[in-house]
């Protein structure tokens, strides 16, 4: 697949979800960059602007399975998993397998399931395999976790463990719609729900193709340097009391690869690394006044560390490419 054919199917899929999305252009973007960069999304804002309705979208977008589970406090982790039953008419065990058997899962309210259904997650999301009962079964490519979550309520949740987090390679946060967009809203969903009328634009096999073409995005060892010290600087930070792990390092450089990949290019520059860094690193920082201070306190260090980081000089194109994307 060549850049322009890449360019053209993130098109497709960006104008699919806008038929059915108002707004959101940024999240829709950081949301399409993960998928780009392998890697699994928390969308996290109060009740009804639009979560689920993003993750549902996007589904049909893609010519993949899908599978919806409402997270519960009763929850099993068979329940996603799957389990072995016996068949009365066989007299063998057979296996049944569970939601995380899919290319995507929406997990949905994530928090309200026990920490023990939350940890079921853990080797699916970051290995992409599940064991159960002693057998490993590998899961199919491409395999994306949208999980939500309601900020402000917190009658009957658990708060996802630092260890839960960082399997996230984003947490993404849309806010409320403007004005303009509010009226937009009621007026396409006056009549009929347009997410019934939209069909799969890209199939599994073309999103593996964008996912190895956004690994292959070029990198210069300068900007390699400038996000190991943006990762180090959250360390440093006197209000942190975790900071960024190698591994936020490493999500932070598929991030930045994956959204270089959006705004058609085969080249990372500083303004990638500086559009996913909040999304990327704020929700994996834990500050000394505890989680409850996470959220809008992290994302102000994060971007506070891009201020005092110095910035390296952009490379000419050819120079950061290193050859052609193909």
């Amino acid at each position: 697949m060549m850049l322009q054919e890449a360019a053209a199917l993130i098109q497709a899929i960006r104008e699919n979800l806008a038929k059915v999305i108002v707004g959101k252009a940024e999240g829709v973007d950081l949301l399409l960059t993960a998928l780009l960069a392998n890697g699994h999304v928390l969308l996290e804002d109060v009740p009804g602007t639009g979560k689920t309705m993003l993750a549902k979208t996007l589904a049909r977008s893609l010519d993949c399975s899908f599978k919806r589970i409402q997270f519960t406090p009763d929850l099993l982790p068979s329940d996603l998993s799957g389990i072995n039953f016996y068949n009365q008419k066989t007299g063998e065990f057979q296996f049944r397998p569970g939601p995380v058997f899919s290319s995507i899962l929406l997990a949905d309210e994530i928090n309200r399931a026990t920490p023990r259904t939350q940890s079921s997650l853990l080797e699916c999301m970051e290995e992409r395999q599940i064991t159960i009962d002693g057998i490993t079964h590998t899961l199919d490519a491409p395999f994306l976790v949208i999980a939500t979550q309601n900020p402000v309520d917190s009658q009957g949740t658990f708060p996802l463990p630092e260890a839960q987090l960082d399997r996230f390679l984003m947490r993404i946060t849309t806010g409320y719609p403007t004005f303009e967009e509010g009226v937009h809203i009621l007026q396409r969903f006056r009549e009929n729900n347009p997410l019934l009328e939209t069909s799969a634009v890209a199939t599994g096999s073309e999103i593996q193709e964008l996912q190895r073409l956004a690994a292959a995005v070029a990198v210069s060892d300068d900007l390699l340097g400038y996000i190991t010290a943006i990762v180090e600087a959250t360390r440093q930070a006197p209000s942190v009391k975790l900071g960024a792990s190698p591994r936020a390092g490493f999500a932070l450089l598929r991030a930045a690869q994956g959204y270089a990949l959006i705004r058609q290019r085969d080249y990372v520059l500083p303004d990638d690394i500086k559009a996913v860094a909040v999304p990327v690193l704020a929700h994996r920082l834990l500050l000394q006044r505890g989680p409850g201070s996470r959220e809008g306190q992290a994302a102000e260090l994060v971007q506070q560390v891009l201020r005092e980081v110095e910035v390296p000089a952009e490379p000419a194109p050819a120079a950061a490419r290193g050859g052609r994307v193909e």
